[in-house]
């Protein structure tokens, strides 16, 4: 078995989520929604996440998070939004991998200006489509970030997006048992 096809886990095993920080700017607001992101998941069952910041691998090469995302059932991607995109990191991070994204979900937690990061979220889902990824429906986006949370890293107003974090979670996880069960049953042959 290579680095690329991870042990068969049983249909009730937790989903394994790669949560992918996008931004690697210096004063970036990433890890303040990442915190926020991850608090919400460890509180959601079936759930366990890992961490990969791009701010912490080594591009161009990228080749010590290839295995970190062959292990992973899912993806939750949290993208800033730039010059109505999303960061150059992100797109060579994901860029360089091609198997691991394959007949996996992915999801998405934006922030930014007014437009929350949105547009940053169109243009990954047009990108994770053609890497044989799935793309969830509903995100996660804070407009007007930095104002959105207290000192202490939580939304100032979290019924809201606690509950969209809800929602996108309990689709991701839907989404992930299936894939999962079926590349197990039927690899996936891209």
């Amino acid at each position: 078995m290579d680095l690329n096809t991870p042990a068969p886990a049983s249909p009730d095993a937790p989903l394994k989520v790669a949560v992918i920080l996008g931004s690697n700017r210096e004063g970036r607001f990433g890890p303040v929604v990442a915190e926020w992101f991850l608090r919400r998941a460890a509180a959601h069952p079936g759930v366990e996440t890992e961490l990969i910041d791009v701010a912490e691998t080594e591009v161009p090469t990228a080749a010590p998070v290839a295995p970190r995302l062959a292990r992973a059932d899912a993806f939750v991607v949290l993208t800033p939004e730039y010059n109505h995109s999303y960061p150059a990191p992100l797109k060579s991070l994901v860029d360089r991998h091609f198997s691991e994204w394959q007949a996996k979900p992915v999801a998405f937690v934006s922030y930014g200006g007014i437009s929350g990061g949105l547009r940053a979220v169109e243009h990954l889902r047009q990108v994770f489509a053609e890497l044989h990824a799935v793309s969830v429906r509903d995100t996660v986006s804070f407009h007007n970030a930095g104002a959105l949370f207290d000192d202490l890293g939580e939304p100032r107003d979290p019924g809201p997006v606690d509950g969209a974090a809800k929602r996108m979670l309990d689709q991701l996880v839907w989404w992930g048992r299936a894939l999962r069960e079926a590349r197990i049953r039927h690899p996936y042959g891209g």
